[in-house]
């Protein structure tokens, strides 16, 4: 399957088309990413566990009918052709944070934001919300640390995103508060753990192998 294109004629689950799965992530350079596991593991580490969960959040991306659209940072765009293949979209992060990174996507809905920070993510749980957009206009996977590592919305909400206390325990309980003020009641998928700091190692060791 081309993830570039997908199976966007059909009208799948009463949209017009699949939502786009867009993955932000950024080259595994040693000192440059997973920062918060370098005293664990080394900077050299911490980029090999980078790599490794980006390269296993595209597989299962992948894996859907969905088109996947790479928003990368940190090198060339030839540069992650040439470590991830040619199967998706790629486009470079624009300026600024994450909040003006994610607002850059909003106007291309329906669209899911993934990170590649999720260990326990499976392809059940990224169709789960594909599907979910169908009856629910945003669908969220909530994180343990008070985060979350999937948000889809079927029509542009720019509001989830300016001025979000992002890295912090208030990123998801701000956003269903916004969500409420809207008057939208959003899709809850499974919570699942992210890989960010050292104490999380201990739940998956065969990232350090």
């Amino acid at each position: 399957m081309d993830c570039r294109t997908g199976d966007v004629s059909s009208n799948v689950c009463g949209m017009d088309h699949l939502p786009n799965l867009v993955l932000f992530t950024r080259f595994p350079i040693a000192g440059e990413c997973k920062t918060r596991l370098i005293p664990a593991v080394g900077p050299q580490g911490a980029a090999e566990i980078h790599r490794r969960l980006c390269s296993q959040t595209v597989e299962l991306l992948c894996k859907t009918a969905a088109p996947v659209t790479i928003a990368a940072t940190g090198a060339p765009i030839s540069a992650f052709e040439q470590w991830l293949g040619s199967r998706m979209r790629y486009t470079e992060q624009v300026e600024g944070g994450l909040s003006e990174r994610l607002l850059a996507f909003v106007g291309k809905t329906p669209v899911i934001f993934f990170g590649a920070d999720t260990p326990d993510l499976t392809v059940e749980i990224v169709q789960a919300a594909i599907d979910g957009l169908a009856t629910h206009r945003v669908v969220i996977g909530p994180a343990e640390d008070g985060g979350y590592y999937l948000i889809g919305m079927r029509d542009p909400l720019p509001e989830l995103f300016a001025d979000m206390p992002w890295s912090t325990s208030e990123v998801l309980p701000e956003t269903l508060h916004r969500l409420s003020q809207l008057g939208i009641e959003p899709l809850m998928l499974d919570t699942l753990s992210d890989c960010d700091r050292p104490e999380d190692l201990v739940r998956w060791p065969k990232l350090m192998s």
